[in-house]
């Protein structure tokens, strides 16, 4: 896909400069049939029939440096990012793939979608192929096993990326053959997908609903639009000029070049419905208008080319050793079994009250806007490619979200592919509100570049947060942990007893997925188990109604829980980690240890703090201790995932480290305090204190200097006295007293704001005030 994005025009494209070379007049009637009058609009392309060589050049090196610039900037996006946002990131792609390349001793975590044959293998074996990459190259490089895990952990992200980049491409050539290859409107539709904070947050993940976006859109771009426009005959002759073969690619025939470009569009179609089903929605609602609008010919062409699904099957043969659909899978599970309502209900407005507002941020009203004009625009003009291409994209847009509420377990993610569509029918309200406040320097338009500018750094700050700090921690935790896997096997082996595994162990009591697994460990020294949640597969209505998961059995009582699922309950724990333990510990591979019931006590114990007080309470004559913390959401839907990530370990020296560095950094915060309080005082007073012009004013009308300082006491001084063991306040009259200048009064006045300040102690007595 990115070779072609390279070196042809989009296929789409072909058709456009097919109709606007035919003549000059059906142009302008298009052009004032399907748009509204409007300033900002650019003049037409030129009417000659072929494209001057240089513009052709020039053409080709823009859409070039576009695709440069947006690949440069979504690996910055990639390598950015250090949130957690969905489970299936890792596990519904990346954990399959480890151990396709790696091998199942390594201890992925294969879930049971996968035990159950309802994923395909494509999008794992795309991974399994970076994995292998950059494997390869960590051993032709030699490279340490720290940076061999962190370029294992950064090579799946920067392959999305590039995915990623091609569909934004791929969006600005779709809004390029919509409102033309010079209009404002395409820039506002790339503008929009790079500034956009879902897509910045989203776009580089490795979940199947990226790369199902990234086909889409691309498919989007191939399908013949021209057979579901009236205006258009179905058949068009066109010249064989080399600027048009140049810019195309293909056959310079109309019936085969759309054949061509059916049987791509198409491909790539049922390669997204094999990623996710409910992509289907999309092209069903293609595929019917132009069943209904084409003639016969052409629905034989549709049909002959629409049995794609041969090496899906191929591929998913040899990846599971038997022969399986996993597409009417996924449909049997999830409705007939009702597995997808045990991840979550929805209410049925979801896509509208949360799914398009999450998806589109700032840019909803605008979008909101633009499925209005297209709609109306339909229903008041005749069906003309240009109002035919925004009426079918308006209508995908409005089926999918429809069709998807009718089922219980919704997620924003599902309609995720209809953001390049979207962004499409925005561009133009956007580029009618804001065209005229950034091209003219007329004073009218302050409020509307004042309305961009605020819009701007919303989706800047949005896209930051939620790429940066929120649920960052999950992923800091397993940084940790890695670390201190190289510390350890780095160590004396003379400070162990002969013979010692060098792996470290580690338990995550956290509602299930709640972190990355092999994917982020990397190393298969690092044993780890963590609470499962498996759906109630295969049982009957009565034991789906009784069905209690293992983190859900752990949340609801947690006594009874380790008492039941850790080896010694918690009377017999463990006083030492299992490195520094006398005893060999028993060999096993991580899959085993993983899948091990009950669960071992680990070295590492990782929970959320609204877990602390329980633990703290179950384990109070354990070892174990509090070893490493970090900040993780200010916020979370989940009550149980609020609060820091929390580390405690069995070693002794682990804890007595973390103890003395917190505090340390408690020192520094207290005197760096300290230090702000002092320089304000410093700042404030009479011989540094800058006069205001407000002063100076006082003290011209007085005729003294701004210089000069009054000071004065209250005539009533505060007492205590002592009745029976209680202070009483006592409020004792005095006279008026002024001095000019500094005296003792002022130091008072300068000394008792510090005595109130929490956790000094200060020098100072109330009786010398």
């Amino acid at each position: 896909m990115s070779t072609s994005s390279r070196r042809r025009r989009s296929p789409l494209e072909l058709s456009s400069s097919r109709s606007s070379s035919s003549s000059s007049s059906s142009y302008a009637s298009w052009a004032s049939t399907t748009s509204p009058p409007s300033r900002l609009r650019p003049p037409p392309p030129s009417t000659s029939t072929s494209t001057p060589p240089s513009l052709s050049r020039t053409t080709t090196v823009s859409t070039s440096h576009v695709f440069l610039f947006l690949l440069a900037f979504r690996l910055l996006n990639a390598l950015s990012l250090r949130t957690f946002f969905q489970p299936d990131e890792f596990f519904q792609s990346l954990e399959p793939a480890w151990q396709t390349v790696f091998g199942e001793t390594h201890g992925a975590w294969i879930t049971w979608e996968w035990r159950h044959h309802l994923r395909s293998s494509i999008h794992p074996l795309l991974f399994a192929t970076v994995y292998s990459i950059a494997d390869l190259a960590a051993h032709a490089l030699r490279l340490s096993p720290a940076f061999r895990a962190d370029l294992l952990i950064v090579a799946p992200k920067s392959a999305q990326a590039i995915l990623s980049a091609i569909g934004d491409l791929y969006t600005w050539k779709l809004a390029r053959y919509v409102y033309g290859r010079r209009s404002h409107e395409a820039w506002a539709a790339l503008a929009l997908t790079v500034l956009s904070p879902w897509q910045w947050f989203c776009s580089t993940r490795t979940l199947s609903n990226c790369l199902e976006t990234t086909i889409t859109i691309v498919a989007l771009n191939l399908w013949p639009w021209e057979w579901s426009s009236e205006s258009t005959p179905t058949v068009q002759p066109r010249r064989n000029t080399r600027s048009t073969t140049r810019d195309t690619g293909l056959d310079s025939t109309g019936d085969g070049a759309v054949v061509v470009r059916l049987r791509k569009c198409l491909t790539l179609a049922a390669l997204a419905c094999i990623l996710r089903p409910t992509n289907i929605l999309i092209w069903v609602g293609l595929a019917g208008v132009a069943w209904f609008q084409s003639a016969w010919r052409e629905r034989t062409i549709l049909c002959r080319e629409g049995f794609c699904l041969t090496g899906s099957v191929v591929l998913d043969r040899l990846y599971y050793g038997l022969w399986t659909f996993p597409p009417l899978k996924f449909l049997y599970f999830n409705i007939a079994q009702s597995l997808a309502v045990y991840y979550g209900k929805n209410d049925w407005h979801y896509y509208a009250t949360q799914g398009y507002p999450l998806l589109l941020t700032t840019a909803l009203p605008f979008t909101l806007v633009g499925l209005y004009r297209t709609l109306s625009q339909f229903q008041s003009t005749t069906n003309t490619r240009h109002v035919s291409v925004q009426t079918q994209l308006a209508a995908i847009c409005l089926l999918m979200p429809l069709v998807l509420s009718l089922i219980s377990h919704k997620e924003v993610r599902f309609i995720y592919p209809l953001l390049p569509s979207l962004h499409v029918l925005t561009a133009p309200p956007l580029v009618d509100f804001f065209l005229p406040a950034v091209s003219r320097s007329n004073g009218a338009y302050m409020p509307r570049r004042l309305s961009l500018i605020f819009l701007l750094l919303v989706n800047i700050t949005v896209a930051i947060y939620t790429s940066v700090y929120h649920a960052s921690g999950t992923l800091n935790v397993l940084s940790y942990l890695r670390d201190q896997q190289q510390a350890h096997t780095t160590v004396d082996k003379s400070a162990y007893s002969p013979g010692s595994s060098q792996r470290i162990t580690a338990g995550f009591l956290m509602p299930c997925h709640s972190t990355p697994w092999r994917s982020h460990l990397v190393d298969p020294n690092i044993h780890a188990w963590a609470l499962s949640c498996e759906p109630p597969v295969d049982l009957t209505e009565p034991q789906k109604a009784v069905y209690v998961d293992e983190a859900d059995q752990f949340y609801n009582d947690p006594s009874q829980f380790l008492r039941e699922n850790m080896v010694g309950g918690l009377r017999h724990l463990p006083r030492k980690p299992s490195y520094l333990a006398s005893s060999k510990a028993l060999e096993t591979n991580p899959q085993a240890y993983q899948q091990a019931t009950p669960h071992e006590w680990p070295d590492y114990l990782i929970f959320f703090a609204q877990l602390e007080p329980t633990l703290h309470s179950l384990l109070r004559g354990s070892s174990y201790g509090e070893c490493w913390r970090t900040w993780n959401t200010a916020w979370h839907d989940d009550s149980r995932r609020r609060g820091d990530i929390i580390v405690w370990c069995l070693d002794p020296t682990e804890q007595a480290a973390w103890r003395s560095a917190t505090r340390k950094r408690t020192l520094e915060h207290r005197d760096r305090q300290f230090d702000r309080i002092m320089e304000t005082l410093r700042k404030n007073a009479p011989g540094q204190r800058k006069s205001s012009p407000w002063t100076r004013w006082k003290s011209s009308l007085s005729g003294r200097s701004a210089s000069s300082t009054w000071s004065w006491t209250w005539p009533w001084e505060r007492r205590r006295r002592t009745w029976f063991g209680i202070q009483l306040p006592v409020w004792k009259k005095h006279s008026w007293t002024f001095q000019h200048g500094p005296g003792q009064n002022l130091q008072r006045r300068k000394l008792e704001p510090l005595i109130g300040i929490s956790g000094l102690n200060l020098p100072f007595s109330s009786t010398l005030l």
